[in-house]
């Protein structure tokens, strides 16, 4: 019964990890098939033949464990004739002579990594919804966006974003931005700057 008890872990160690269910089933078809062999009291390891009761009881004490596994199997509805594969365990497995050498990923592809997931981080902070623009804009944004856009009058971008701020719904703020502010100071639509600005605007009213 000692197997079964690891075979019972190794399958809840496979369910917390969330394997796959060809696993499970596998690890659950090992469990089921050492179960059956401690039903005929017998101790079975290796390849030691099984004696079963009955009149074919020598006819199979000369059959190995695989073929009576088979033929048992047969009358099992549902379930896999083939032996299933044996899981090897870390107790089981030799100790290496020489050491396993992992090897590291260049540098390159590390940097490459790093990059996308900073960008993705990134992409989900500029979704993330604002309730005042003053409060939103850093001051290095502020500098660029009264330099850029405003022409470098600071009064007129105060006034902009307080207006903006006083809209109800994100139309009407887009519209008076369209109207007294991009046809107004020759803003282009296609301009970073441009963009930056409207996505700040958009993640008010998000």
């Amino acid at each position: 019964m000692e197997r079964v008890g690891t075979l019972i872990n190794k399958l809840k160690e496979q369910f917390d990890q969330q394997a796959d269910p060809d696993k499970l089933a596998i690890t659950a078809q090992l469990i089921l098939a050492e179960l059956q062999f401690n039903n005929m009291g017998q101790t079975v390891r290796g390849n030691v033949s099984v004696v079963l009761p009955g009149s074919s009881a020598k006819a199979n004490a000369d059959l190995p464990i695989k073929a009576l596994f088979e033929e048992k199997s047969n009358n099992l509805p549902g379930w896999n004739t083939e032996m299933p594969a044996e899981i090897p365990t870390l107790s089981f497995q030799p100790y290496p002579a020489q050491p396993i050498k992992k090897e590291l990923a260049p540098i390159s592809e590390i940097n490459d990594q790093l990059k996308e997931e900073r960008v993705e981080v990134a992409a989900k902070l500029d979704e993330t919804p604002i309730r005042d623009l003053r409060k939103a804009i850093s001051i290095n944004d502020k500098y660029l966006f009264t330099n850029v856009l405003f022409r470098g009058d600071e009064s007129m971008y105060e006034r902009s974003i307080k207006t903006i701020n006083n809209f109800s719904i994100y139309p009407e703020a887009q519209y008076w931005i369209q109207r007294e502010l991009k046809v107004k100071l020759g803003w282009e639509d296609s301009n970073e700057t441009v963009k930056l600005f409207d996505q700040l605007v958009k993640r008010r009213f998000s």
